[in-house]
């Protein structure tokens, strides 16, 4: 259940911070790139986080 929990937090956070409960363009491709660039801001605020913890 702990593995569990780290590998659902990412997607519970596009869903609620992230605003991916929807589909937000037509396409999978625009989709796709959307779902990149959400992930690319979790990761940034990830390392962020990381980062002040170790300090």
């Amino acid at each position: 259940m702990r593995i569990r929990k780290r590998i659902e937090e990412p997607f519970g956070w596009t869903k609620t911070i992230g605003g991916g409960r929807q589909l937000r363009y037509r396409g999978r491709e625009r989709n796709r790139a959307w779902f990149k660039m959400t992930a690319a801001v979790y990761n940034m605020i990830r390392i962020t986080a990381l980062d002040t913890a170790t300090t």
